[in-house]
């Protein structure tokens, strides 16, 4: 356990004095774009929508990986798992209309 917890302190000991000395300039530090000129703050703020959007990209992404073994298993699970899908689609779609609704995906 101290070899496992030396290892790493002695390793970052060691390479403070053999790293090159970081010298910098403007032009280390400003955000590199594929070899253009920034034209703008890198850090700038995002709108709010653009995460709403990528949260239902999840939410339908994790939807298509439930619907994939039902589709492949439909036949073993018969009317049981028709219904239960059927639920499942069912709260996404109510879900995905309280979004619609509520003005979510209005900029789009």
């Amino acid at each position: 356990m101290a070899i496992a917890a030396a290892f790493p302190l002695v390793t970052l000991w060691i390479m403070k004095f053999i790293r090159p000395k970081f010298n910098p300039t403007a032009e280390k530090v400003m955000p590199y774009e594929c070899g253009i000129t920034p034209e703008s703050d890198a850090r700038g703020r995002y709108t709010v929508r653009f995460y709403i959007i990528a949260i239902l990209f999840v939410v339908f992404d994790v939807e298509t990986i439930y619907l994939f073994p039902w589709a492949v298993q439909y036949q073993v699970l018969g009317l049981y798992g028709l219904v239960e899908m059927l639920v499942f689609l069912g709260v996404l779609i109510v879900g995905y209309i309280w979004i619609w609704k509520r003005g979510a995906l209005d900029w789009i």
